[in-house]
């Protein structure tokens, strides 16, 4: 069997693509992600840590960002001319 373009998910680092190979440590992440280094692996969790904190704060903006008519505008004041909820209008 020849090596055909067959890769394994341990050749190469996922951050920088260095081979790994021989006797080297390999550093993992989330379970099946291999670095060749601590701090290529500390780069992709705080890379990842990043993105998570993107993905809450826009996820927070879409619900923050649902606010109605009349939260925009702010509340109606007294006297000016508008009916009030429970007032009877005769015309």
């Amino acid at each position: 069997m020849g090596g055909g373009g067959h890769t394994h998910f341990l050749d190469a680092c996922f951050l920088c693509r260095k081979r790994l190979a021989g006797n080297r440590d390999i550093f993992m992440y989330r379970g099946d992600t291999p670095f060749c280094s601590e701090e290529c692996r500390r780069a992709q969790m705080e890379a990842d840590a990043a993105a998570e904190r993107r993905e809450r704060a826009r996820a927070g903006k879409l619900t923050r960002g649902a606010t109605t008519h009349r939260e925009v505008e702010g509340p109606q004041e007294r006297g000016s001319g508008s009916v009030r909820a429970g007032s009877i209008l005769a015309l």
